[in-house]
């Protein structure tokens, strides 16, 4: 059965993954033909707020959800969220696809469909996909700090269980490093 759309885009960080994204990506994967995943901030990792390098980020994705969707970094830029933000976006978009997106899949409470604004001709649909778990990557994080494997757990997709110990040393390594290149 053809999808509704042809190529769905979300961007995120995912310092850490957890249900909520995986939620939001299985909305773009039964939307769309092809889901491309942006990891934004991908030249971060070591820090408290962004523990994990952009390699393991993405393969914890595809760990979850193997070939149904395509992963590429996306390093800062540091403009901001903002039409020039939304250019750039679209540039690694049509350089990693041939295309502009059809769909952006974001779980964020303000538009971000106006980071294309400026891009003329350009139409992208946006699915806004509410958060109906209640639960962030800082607090998974803490989880991982904590050694509270029960909660982690609780928002964490099975095939990423057995890798809580080094997850977990990661997140340990990284927590007194507030250092970032990013805006």
């Amino acid at each position: 059965m053809k999808k509704a759309f042809d190529l769905g885009i979300l961007l995120g960080r995912f310092q850490t993954f957890h249900a909520g994204h995986e939620y939001m990506i299985e909305k773009a994967i039964g939307s769309c033909e092809r889901v491309g995943i942006f990891i934004g901030s991908s030249q971060e990792s070591g820090t408290a707020k962004n523990p994990f390098t952009y390699e393991e980020r993405e393969g914890i994705l595809k760990k979850v959800f193997g070939d149904s969707i395509s992963v590429f970094p996306l390093p800062d830029i540091g403009v901001g969220n903002n039409s020039k933000w939304g250019d750039y976006v679209l540039e690694n978009v049509r350089n990693r696809f041939g295309k502009n997106p059809d769909l952006l899949v974001s779980g964020k409470e303000e538009r971000r469909i106006s980071w294309f604004d400026s891009a003329h001709g350009v139409s992208i649909a946006e699915l806004y996909v509410p958060k109906t778990i209640d639960i962030s990557a800082t607090e998974m994080r803490s989880y991982l700090i904590d050694g509270d494997y029960e909660s982690w757990k609780r928002y964490t997709n099975k095939a990423l269980w057995e890798d809580y110990e080094e997850l977990r040393a990661s997140v340990l390594a990284a927590k007194d490093n507030f250092e970032t290149d990013s805006i």
